[in-house]
């Protein structure tokens, strides 16, 4: 290649670099122009959240002592459901804009930006998040029948480290979510923080007999945890894909290891195998317990032992909650529905 030929490749790649450098110029004058949209409407957001909380607590007061005609009622009424409008419209538009880390995420990532601003993006993320729960799982599974059917040290600490990473690795992907607008919250956060807590004090649980004793127990407790977490994926993701169809459930909500309200619906297999990992838990617990008067029981014995019946305790007590919620519930729409038709017959 001549000298002349290259030197027009070089002036086309200049004339190419012009042009990027003129969209670069205007993406930089975009990006100003996002943030200061951004901030307004964080200003505006934060105003119209004020002056709804005034509006609403003198809605309230004049309620108290002056409502009496028919049409006031009606006025009152609507007024209150147009509140509710709104604040639905608010946190819409709240959800499209960057939110601050919580305390958690300060600590680990520092003042990072974790908000993902394009809606596909956060379905992504989510997405992965599931799938990565599910392959984990599966991993999990494997490598606990490995560790019954091998008894090596390597194997364990692999596991138990595979386990550490995995807890932990889930409470940032879950914060990270919980800024995107997923609604994740409470006991199930919890759970996930006291079982890192839980796979690093076994992590250190040094080699000896009280280890030995406990090994295969926990081994098939994880193999059965496992298995259970698959039924709830193959089942959550079911009913989550039918109520987001239906417009009742939130596009960012996500499987869990447990059981919520939403979950009532269909379900028909799955309790008793939650109810059946409970009471594991609760064993592993009293085995801990009673291991931790032998001779050679490390402080790791006590320890796991209260933290099992802290999860116990936690799950149960839970997905207690919710079942006799959802019971009313039906009870409530079952005597409405035979109120609606013994009124049918007698209008007939």
């Amino acid at each position: 290649m001549g000298l002349e030929a290259i030197e027009t490749e070089w002036n086309e790649l200049s004339n190419e670099f012009a042009a990027l450098e003129e969209t670069s110029n205007e993406y930089g004058e975009l990006l100003e122009k996002l943030e200061s949209l951004q901030q307004k409407c964080m200003k505006d957001i934060s105003h119209q959240r004020y002056r709804i909380s005034q509006i609403s607590s003198n809605l309230k007061k004049y309620v108290s002592s002056n409502v009496t005609t028919s049409d006031e009622k009606d006025q009152v009424a609507d007024l209150e459901k147009n509140i509710i409008k709104r604040k639905a419209q608010l946190y819409d538009i709240d959800q499209t804009l960057p939110q601050k880390n919580g305390t958690y995420l300060n600590i680990i990532l520092g003042n990072v930006n974790v908000s993902i601003l394009n809606r596909k993006s956060k379905y992504q993320y989510k997405d992965d998040y599931e799938k990565f729960k599910l392959i984990l799982n599966g991993i999990g599974l494997f490598m606990a029948i490995l560790n019954l059917s091998h008894n090596s040290r390597i194997l364990e600490l692999a596991f138990i480290f595979l386990l550490v990473w995995y807890y932990c690795t889930l409470t940032i992907r879950e914060s990270i979510l919980k800024v995107n607008g997923s609604r994740i919250k409470g006991w199930w956060r919890t759970h996930h923080f006291i079982s890192t807590a839980c796979a690093g004090v076994l992590l250190i649980w040094p080699q000896g007999e009280p280890w030995q004793l406990f090994r295969h127990q926990f081994m098939y407790f994880n193999a059965y945890i496992s298995m259970v977490q698959f039924l709830q994926f193959r089942y959550q993701r079911g009913v989550l894909y039918r109520l987001k169809a239906l417009g009742e459930r939130h596009d960012m909500d996500i499987t869990i290891e447990g059981f919520h309200s939403w979950m009532w619906r269909g379900l028909s297999f799955l309790l008793p195998f939650l109810f059946a990992g409970y009471v594991f838990q609760a064993y592993n617990s009293y085995a801990l317990y009673k291991l931790s008067s032998h001779p050679d029981a490390p402080w790791q014995v006590s320890v796991l032992s209260l933290l099992f019946f802290i999860l116990f305790v936690g799950n149960f007590c839970t997905t207690l909650s919710v079942i006799p919620e959802k019971i009313r519930t039906r009870v409530k729409e079952h005597y409405r529905l035979c109120a609606i038709a013994k009124l049918k017959e007698k209008e007939g």
